[in-house]
């Protein structure tokens, strides 16, 4: 049963999410995927759409109730790097809809280098 008495009011304000949250939820979420080791800034000239918001790694476009995520990414060396991608859209996708309720129109992950850092060294002189 509905009340639309006066304890009851679904008016109570608007909620403005700035882009720069988004940035964050995406780039800790994807520092959360084991493989990420981190983002790095897209190539030069990559920040060619309109109203675009960026962060260290992350484009991002915000289009009234949809979002959609560029990330640029380093990954560990012994991962297999598409498995280690498709885990990254899915898992930023879901903290986007769950966290602030925005569809999610595409999220494209772009691996720009393997990090070798921890790899065994081969030469042992």
């Amino acid at each position: 049963m509905e009340n639309n008495g006066p304890e009851h009011n679904d008016h109570q304000g608007a909620t403005t999410i700035a882009p720069g949250v988004l940035v964050t939820i995406a780039q800790l979420t994807a520092l959360g995927v084991p493989g990420v080791v981190r983002l790095t800034a897209p190539p030069a000239g990559m920040n060619r759409w309109f109203r675009r918001t960026t962060g260290e790694g992350v484009i991002l476009g915000v289009d009234e109730d949809s979002v959609s995520v560029e990330l640029h990414l380093i990954l560990t060396h012994d991962v297999n790097v598409r498995e280690v991608s498709r885990k990254v859209q899915q898992d930023v996708a879901r903290a986007i809809q769950e966290m602030v309720g925005m569809k999610v129109d595409r999220i494209d992950v772009h691996i720009e280098d393997i990090d070798f850092d921890d790899a065994p060294s081969s030469d042992n002189a």
